[in-house]
């Protein structure tokens, strides 16, 4: 079973992705849509390893059901 911290990080991460995803990977768009300044959102891609080329599977599988 998870940690409740990682089920949190988890949901943090997708929920960052799909933002970025709905608003095409412009920090200031995706930040405004989720409560948070560019500078968070800034910290979290990083801490997270967010990336828009290749995009990792959480993008690609998040791409896949929004568009």
């Amino acid at each position: 079973m998870d940690s409740l911290r990682t089920k949190v990080t988890e949901i943090e991460k997708e929920e960052i992705t799909r933002a970025l995803i709905e608003s095409n990977w412009i920090m200031a768009r995706a930040a405004r849509k989720l409560g948070i300044t560019e500078r968070m959102i800034g910290y979290k891609i990083k801490k997270y390893g967010i990336r828009k080329e290749g995009g990792g599977r959480e993008a690609r599988e998040l791409s896949s059901t929004i568009g």
